[in-house]
């Protein structure tokens, strides 16, 4: 007889979670207090991004996820869009960064090439021209609508592996083997608890011991008024050089960020850094900020969002732009050093959570790894 899994949380850590177990053979159900997910695994941009992620286990680990994505979206669940990534340089510190990156980013065997302008703007559209030095291209990073991808994921673990999802479910509290929803209680050999922002709820004492923050970013979204605008791939601006850390292989990096430290102190103040991705239906999703803490404000900034339109306007061409939605996500986060929380607190029980808003990229390749080495 097959053992069975519950889940606490349908966003996307709670359904690789599902998705690696069914595959191990279990028989899983899902368990989620709303009536679909509706946290961060929704508001972000649906870029699986190997680029961001450092060499060695984290970059196969989100190679591994890719892998995973691909195999979904082949067999009908949604589209996914390998269009790869682009960073652009537009100072020559941007550009020598980008020179230093292609080098090391080769040595560890990623698939990524130089670009000079006349070939980005020959290939890709909505470039700013002015001023462009060049460009890194990567093949490895791919964009799915979050929206898309995550509310058609339980349908499709349905079908294909009879995932049992249970909708506006409020789990109050888990024992070793059950969960009491308020009703009643529920039993399975493993629970698993993928709670993603609302991760005090069960087992506080646990989390408590942790150092962990949360973090709130602002995005948006536009529609083009150009009738079949594609951009042909994710663009990135300078300042994310500076956001991952996977680029402090560059060794002029720390020279770039005291320039941007002189010029654009609200832009790291805010933890702002730019990029934009476009889903199947041509809306281009922007952002984003960075807020630490444990409480904010439920207001959006303002003059957060014009920052990133106006950095935007920098590398992108975007007067026929129109603006349809802003929002604001918030996701755990570990310490640095730290990419996620994995807890054990009781026989038969773990806490999955804390990927610091790289749950995209990296979930089914966590959720891999930590299935089936139990």
């Amino acid at each position: 007889m097959n053992q069975s899994a519950i889940i606490v949380g349908s966003g996307i850590v709670g359904l690789a979670v599902a998705r690696a177990l069914s595959v191990k053979g279990f028989l899983v159900t899902v368990v989620e207090r709303h009536g679909r997910a509706t946290g961060a695994s929704v508001r972000n941009f649906g870029m699986v991004w190997p680029i961001g992620q450092p060499g060695g286990k984290l970059y196969e680990r989100a190679i591994a996820s890719r892998e995973v994505w691909k195999e979904i979206s082949t067999d009908g669940a949604f589209p996914i869009d390998n269009c790869g990534s682009l960073h652009l340089a537009y100072h020559e510190d941007e550009w020598g960064v980008l020179q230093e990156l292609a080098q090391e980013f080769r040595k560890e065997g990623r698939p990524v090439e130089l670009k000079m302008p006349d070939d980005i703007l020959d290939k890709f559209h909505g470039v700013n021209s002015d001023k462009l030095k060049g460009g890194l291209f990567s093949e490895t990073e791919s964009i799915v609508d979050p929206r898309v991808a995550i509310g058609h994921m339980p349908a499709y673990l349905s079908e294909k592996y009879g995932v049992q999802f249970i909708w506006n479910r409020l789990i109050t509290r888990v024992e070793p083997n059950k969960i009491w929803s308020g009703e009643n209680w529920m039993q399975a050999d493993l629970i698993f608890i993928c709670s993603g922002s609302e991760l005090e709820a069960l087992y506080p004492e646990a989390y408590s011991q942790l150092s962990l923050t949360k973090c709130k970013l602002q995005m948006m979204r536009f529609t083009s008024r150009e009738p079949g605008f594609r951009i042909g791939t994710s663009l990135c601006g300078g300042l994310s050089l500076i956001h991952y850390d996977s680029f402090k292989v560059a060794p002029s990096l720390n020279t770039l960020k005291e320039r941007y430290q002189q010029e654009m102190p609200q832009y790291l103040k805010a933890g702002i850094h730019v990029m934009v991705s476009q889903n199947g239906s041509g809306e281009l999703t922007v952002g984003d900020s960075h807020e630490y803490g444990h409480t904010f404000s439920p207001f959006d900034d303002a003059g957060i969002n014009q920052l990133i339109v106006d950095y935007l306007g920098t590398f992108a061409f975007k007067d026929n732009w129109i603006l349809s939605q802003s929002w604001h996500g918030i996701y755990p986060k570990m310490p640095q050093g730290q990419t996620e929380v994995f807890l054990n607190p009781e026989p038969g029980v773990f806490i999955l959570n804390g990927l610091g808003g790289a749950g995209m990229t990296l979930s089914f390749g966590l959720a891999q790894e930590i299935v089936y080495s139990l």
